[in-house]
């Protein structure tokens, strides 16, 4: 049975200027210790699509529909105390910028610890103890004097490994990780993965991992998911979705890869922009930037996200006819 079952997601802002169709129908399931890869170009919807699981956008403008079973509970319309009583203890998110996350004005030890003591009622001597733990765990050299300093006093890299033990610290059953590594250098991001996976293994968690790097999605994930324009658009193992990638938005997106470029060779860029989610064009959103496109893919209605070969599902008109 799955951890997660998340059934036609819907999330859309009302705007002055119209209805943003952020997140407009998407469907998955998350398995107990899977961890599930969301790629796609800024603004496809991945982060929109997590913190409507998580219950942190305004309604209004924001307006959810959908149901997303978290072990038996709908974490879409169950009562907010319900939701208080899951986010944080049983599902832990990490959030894209540690520096805007992280309270300038308390001590990192008081941020560390508040999940221990909401969720799980510990003392403070004892929650101190755990928080200290889980620095180590993460690898903060000197933890027992780090944690009484302010986030200022951190790199990025160490804020970074700050908010994974946050997220960790209540021991989560599923872990969101928002682009957790988008603002590092290699090394550090190097780094980070192996000790989320290293930490994945150790408390058996399922992850999902929002990212727009497809080689950070290559090393970690059992499988992905591509979203465009607030669709999923293709959905693969990570092994099936590199050899034989079916949507030509997911092929685009490899091309773009620079180490995969030849020697010397002018860089790869996908032509045009993404489209206006509040007027998205007819038939396929990808239609008027791929080079594929025929006459049906503009005109017809938007492509339904259907299996074309066993446990590998794509939404373009023209794989699932037989013809790319």
């Amino acid at each position: 049975m799955p951890l997660l079952e998340v059934t036609d997601l819907r999330t859309h802002f009302h705007t002055r200027n119209g209805v943003v169709r952020a997140v407009d129908g998407i469907d998955f399931p998350l398995e107990p210790g899977e961890t599930l890869g969301i790629v796609g170009e800024s603004g496809s919807g991945k982060s929109v699509t997590c913190q409507s699981l998580m219950g942190l956008l305004p309604q209004p403008p924001a307006r959810i529909t959908g149901q997303a079973l978290f072990a038996g509970t709908d974490l879409l319309s169950c009562r907010p105390r319900e939701l208080r009583a899951i986010r944080g203890r049983r599902v832990a998110m990490i959030f894209q910028d540690p520096m805007t996350s992280l309270n300038p004005y308390l001590r990192i030890s008081d941020q560390l610890i508040e999940p221990l003591l909401i969720h799980e009622k510990l003392g403070r001597k004892a929650a101190l103890a755990r928080g200290l733990e889980m620095l180590e765990a993460v690898g903060i050299n000197d933890a027992a004097t780090r944690l009484h300093h302010y986030p200022h006093e951190f790199s990025g890299g160490m804020r970074q490994r700050v908010m994974i033990a946050m997220a960790l610290i209540a021991r989560p059953e599923l872990l969101i990780a928002d682009e957790p590594t988008t603002a590092l250098d290699v090394t550090v991001q190097a780094q980070i993965l192996d000790l989320l996976r290293r930490l994945q293994r150790e408390l058996g968690m399922a992850v999902i991992f929002i990212t727009h790097d497809l080689g950070v999605v290559a090393g970690l994930c059992d499988r992905v998911q591509v979203m465009y324009a607030g669709r999923i658009v293709e959905s693969a193992t990570t092994t099936e979705l590199f050899a034989r990638p079916q949507h030509p938005y997911t092929r685009a997106l490899q091309r773009s890869i620079p180490a995969l470029q030849p020697k010397g060779s002018e860089l790869f860029t996908i032509p045009g922009l993404p489209p206006d989610l509040s007027r998205l064009p007819p038939g396929c959103a990808f239609a008027p930037r791929c080079e594929f496109a025929v006459e049906k893919c503009r005109t017809s209605d938007a492509p339904p996200l259907v299996e074309t070969k066993p446990a590998h599902r794509s939404a373009c008109l023209r794989v699932q006819s037989g013809e790319l």
